[in-house]
């Protein structure tokens, strides 16, 4: 049985989209609720004032900046949240341990840390915990102990993402060579997005991964182009292409149409605009690749506040700590994604942030 809360996001996913989700197995449900079905916070608000505080590893980009503004949006809900402090690490681990030993000086009561530095943030995130911060690491699953090192870790259900990848690629694609791209080396998230994905590959026995190692692609697109031109070289002939990032995704696709290949199938998660916009002018042009996406991955932080609100105030909270990004585009199914020409190019638009916020946000 799925868990739905009776006051959630309402989805603005098409029938067909919200059939495709019905269908995951009864496993994703006991485990992880949708990230666009998450409860309503009002009640976990508590009264007690309350100062928040949300450390990025790597901010800056659209996509965080999204996730910046759904954070203020679920705490403007809770009229007792009277301060949120940010702080972006720009990739630089010392300085994310520092932004958090600073957040804590400041006052914070709660604190929100995006896991991009993995197990390596545990002893930061422990000395905050050990102040009496209510501590919530949120995104990827790290190690530690819920009440020692940190409060409560809120993660991306990635084992199942890896999953529905799998299942999505050996049921359109039903045999060929496969890779997955990944982030950096030794990315606790890539790596958990690579065991579902390698494992459930193993019921598909027409379908070949070539490496049983995430490729290497810094999430980033300059990278990621040269790491598939290095593929395209090696192994000639790619059948389907898993990405835990769209943007690495964009870059595969850019890859094949400057070998002059056609476009393997393509499985990813947090698509973007420009590879959206990709996507629907090519199947326009009748030349459309097969292409699933699982998105609302903006959203992980709305449930991170509301465990740390209800953890904060003492209030039982039962929403589960596994997320599950909803799926957003399936050429198999016909679900199409949003379009804007006037977003930026890395814009989410699986967020459930009103236009008119999002647009505001992007003319900034």
């Amino acid at each position: 049985m799925r868990i739905i809360s009776k006051t959630c996001l309402k989805s603005s996913l098409p029938l067909s989209s919200l059939a495709a989700i019905m269908m995951l197995p009864a496993a994703v449900a006991a485990q992880s609720v949708r990230s666009d079905q998450g409860a309503d916070i009002t009640p976990l608000c508590g009264t007690k004032p309350t100062i928040v505080a949300m450390t990025d590893g790597y901010g800056g980009n659209t996509w965080r900046r999204i996730a910046e503004a759904e954070l203020k949006q679920e705490a403007s809900k809770c009229k007792n949240i009277t301060k949120i402090i940010y702080a972006n690490a720009n990739g630089d681990q010392q300085k994310s341990n520092s932004d958090i030993n600073s957040m804590v000086a400041q006052g914070a009561n709660v604190l929100l840390a995006f896991t991009d530095f993995g197990d390596a943030m545990l002893p930061a995130l422990r000395k905050a915990q050990q102040a009496g911060v209510t501590v919530v690491p949120y995104f990827s699953k790290i190690a530690g102990t819920p009440g020692k090192d940190y409060t409560a870790n809120i993660y991306q259900d990635q084992i199942q993402v890896g999953q529905i990848w799998a299942d999505w690629i050996g049921t359109t694609v039903k045999k060929g060579n496969v890779v997955m791209l990944g982030g950096t080396a030794g990315a606790t998230s890539s790596q958990r997005f690579m065991d579902g994905f390698s494992s459930q590959l193993k019921k598909y026995p027409e379908i070949k991964l070539l490496s049983d190692q995430y490729i290497v692609t810094n999430w980033n697109p300059t990278d990621g182009q040269k790491a598939v031109a290095g593929l395209i070289a090696k192994y000639g002939k790619i059948d389907a292409i898993a990405s835990d990032y769209g943007v690495t995704t964009l870059a595969a696709v850019k890859a094949f149409e400057q070998a002059g290949l056609p476009i393997p199938a393509q499985a990813t998660i947090a698509s973007n605009n420009e590879l959206n916009c990709k996507y629907l002018d090519a199947k326009k042009a009748g030349k459309a690749w097969p292409y699933v996406s699982v998105d609302g991955t903006t959203s992980i932080v709305r449930f991170a506040l509301r465990r740390a609100m209800s953890e904060y105030q003492g209030i039982k909270s039962s929403e589960p700590l596994g997320v599950l990004p909803f799926v957003y585009v399936d050429s198999a199914k016909g679900v199409d994604p949003k379009c804007d020409p006037a977003a930026p190019p890395d814009a989410d638009l699986a967020s459930p942030l009103p236009q008119a916020e999002l647009n505001a946000l992007f003319r900034k």
